[in-house]
């Protein structure tokens, strides 16, 4: 997903979809050290996935206590 998308996004969808991501991310890795995922990298796209949401919602709770 792109950053521009997670902007628009309201803050329940936002903490939502951080809770969904995380969840595949745990069962990704889970699998994978079971037995080989067909396709690796997409534990990395997860991972920075979840780094964007965790940016969005940091700005958004301090663009809030700036105000």
């Amino acid at each position: 997903m792109q950053y521009k998308d997670i902007k628009n996004l309201t803050d329940k969808d936002l903490h939502f979809n951080l809770r969904e991501e995380r969840a595949q991310l745990h069962k990704m890795k889970f699998s994978h050290a079971v037995s080989p995922i067909e396709n690796p990298h997409k534990i990395r796209v997860t991972r920075k996935t979840i780094a964007k949401y965790l940016t969005e919602i940091n700005r958004r709770r301090n663009e809030k206590t700036d105000v």
